[in-house]
């Protein structure tokens, strides 16, 4: 979405505010390194007009060329240059200071922006394109801003400086040097008004193409298992010649700037040292029909002014390189401050206390619930239901019925359109979710472990968790012997795509880790559809464990694990269509008998 420049600068303006004092000291060196190298010409100047002296005055028979006012006019200038440049590379030091800080305080908001937004901003944004923001947005932005917070000072100083200098000197050969300002300015403008699309582009499609790649090589088995690496490949090239395309264009436009304000600025100095050469012999000259006098320039100052226009057209180009780069920051920054202002889920709800939390039973009412992942289309219609404490509930019906949707309204991963959903007596909406999920605990059928070790994986969700309650819950989940076989036993490490151990054990570790939350409400999503026979009884009977004396939400295809659940609900099209036990079901030879002799005809 684009943000109109001032807004993106003045959300850039709130991380630059804690560094406003060695903005300040970074403004003040280079102000100092500036003014040194702006006086430098001058002075060598004297030095020159000097020896013209000298040699002028020593044809005339008299004494020559004053080599030790010379030599101290030469010392103060060398003196001038070394602290000029020693301001130069603490303003540099500091600007490196600044921007690194500044990167940091990005990719730590950006980190803490994921956990608050709402699960729908994922629906919408591929991993990769977040990443892209993370890693290349947040890196142009930087090193961008490390040459532009530096090159603005410098140049402005340098352009107010050189022309302040330059009147000193001659005010008729200044307005000559300046007039060719203005048409770069427009010409910086008309370069900036075409290339900063295709750099915003650039940047979209940079983030395209990472999202195409994380995606790619996140199914990297199943690619090369169903012949897809030439599909994959066109996928990439597709999207690489695209940003191929922006990147180009962007660059190219842009790169026109440079080659233009040269031209000016070698038509300027040509003017320059013709007018100067002039004025170097006479004392008088006409400009447009106007005579005037006193306009002698010794040759001192005609080669300080001559270094003066090249000293000109430096920041001023140095300004049109500065608008480049801002190009690029500014798509950068487009995409960064669109991700960080994102709406973020509200959580201003009552925070329960451990004691309110002890008390909480398990019961769970869904009273006329309505939802939709788009507002004109509803998949749950005015649902129902009450669930009593520690009762199982099986979830069941075709794909796409809303049973997963049900339990992810339960979580509060998504806002309802109309209705309740109650725990006891709460209303999610009016608790918070760190209570909710307290409360309640999910156990998927992607098992998610991350890289790291067995422990860390188990402690999770109970950072505090001592060894004897890790123990205890992977000894209820039927893992603590696999667990005590590994070389490391729960300080063995799990890999970043957790291939060195099996589906069935990965699922039995969550299982593990959901024992040591002890939850009052658990929530099982298809947790054997991804295991083997052996794994799956495994699985199976720690699941059983784990529903004892808890509120359960099984949503499984497998019918046969659900035959033991207090209470069977049939959804179709987000609606019950039969409530029961698996039995009275059965007798009823309804939707869920069909479901269920789909599964077993001829198996039993």
């Amino acid at each position: 979405m684009k943000k109109n420049n001032k807004a993106l600068f003045k959300d850039l303006a709130i991380y630059l505010k804690k560094h406003r004092l060695s903005l300040l000291i970074s403004l003040g060196l280079a102000i100092v390194s500036t003014i040194f190298v702006i006086l430098g010409p001058k002075i060598l100047g004297s030095a020159t007009t000097e020896i013209a002296k000298g040699m002028f005055s020593k044809a005339s028979g008299n004494a020559g060329i004053n080599f030790t006012k010379i030599a101290h006019i030469l010392t103060i200038l060398l003196g001038m240059y070394l602290l000029s440049s020693m301001a130069s590379y603490l303003q540099n030091v500091l600007m490196a200071k600044i921007t690194i800080s500044l990167s940091y305080d990005i990719r730590k908001d950006v980190s803490q922006k994921v956990n608050k937004l709402p699960i729908n901003y994922f629906d919408k944004t591929s991993k990769g394109d977040i990443l892209s923001r993370m890693s290349n947005d947040v890196d142009t932005l930087s090193q961008s801003l490390n040459s532009l917070l530096s090159q603005v000072i410098t140049s402005v100083v340098g352009v107010i400086g050189v022309i302040v200098m330059m009147l000193s000197i001659s005010w008729l050969l200044c307005l000559i040097a300046v007039l060719v300002i203005p048409f770069s300015i427009i010409s910086a403008k008309i370069v900036a008004r075409f290339s900063q699309r295709y750099f915003r582009s650039q940047q979209q499609n940079l983030g395209a193409l990472n999202g195409n790649i994380e995606e790619i090589y996140g199914g990297l088995s199943d690619v090369k298992a169903l012949n897809g690496n030439v599909v994959a490949i066109r996928k990439f090239d597709e999207l690489n010649e695209k940003l191929y395309d922006s990147a180009h264009k962007s660059q190219f436009i842009a790169s026109i700037l440079n080659p233009i304000t040269q031209f000016l600025g070698n038509f300027s100095y040509v003017l320059v040292c013709l007018v100067g050469g002039f004025l170097a012999i006479h004392n008088e000259f006409n400009l447009f029909g106007f005579h005037l006098t006193g306009m002698l320039v010794s040759i001192g100052d005609i080669q300080a002014f001559i270094q003066y226009v090249r000293s000109l057209n430096q920041p001023v180009a140095q300004l049109a390189q500065v608008n480049n780069m801002m190009q690029s920051s500014v798509a950068a920054m487009e995409r960064l401050f669109e991700f960080l202002n994102a709406p973020i889920e509200s959580d201003d709800g009552v925070v329960l206390n451990d004691h309110d939390l002890d008390r909480i039973k398990g019961s769970v009412t869904f009273e006329d619930v309505s939802f939709g992942y788009l507002p004109n289309k509803t998949i749950i219609n005015d649902f129902n239901l009450k669930v009593n404490p520690c009762e199982t509930i099986a979830i069941v019906g075709p794909t796409g019925a809303g049973k997963t949707t049900l339990v992810k309204l339960l979580m509060r991963f998504y806002e309802l359109n109309s209705g309740n959903i109650k725990i006891d007596d709460y209303d999610i909406s009016k608790i918070s979710r760190e209570s909710l999920h307290e409360i309640c605990s999910m156990v998927l059928q992607d098992a998610w472990l991350f890289s790291g070790s067995i422990k860390d994986n188990l402690c999770y969700g109970k950072k505090d968790a001592s060894m004897e309650e890790i123990k205890k819950a992977c000894k209820l989940a039927n893992i603590d012997h696999f667990i005590e076989t590994l070389d490391g036993g729960y300080d063995a490490l799990i890999n970043e795509d957790t291939t060195n151990i099996s589906s069935g054990q990965r699922q039995l570790l969550t299982i593990a880790r959901a024992f040591l939350v002890d939850p009052k409400i658990l929530i099982l999503d298809e947790a054997t559809s991804n295991v083997d026979t052996l794994s799956e009884k495994l699985v199976q009977e720690a699941m059983d464990k784990l529903m004892i004396e808890r509120t359960a939400f099984v949503i499984a295809h497998r019918l046969s694990t659900i035959k033991n659940a207090d209470k069977i609900i049939v959804i179709n099209h987000g609606e019950i269509v039969e409530v029961g036990t698996h039995d009275s079901l059965l007798a009823e030879n309804g939707f869920y008998a069909s479901l269920y002799n789909s599964q077993f005809a001829g198996c039993e």
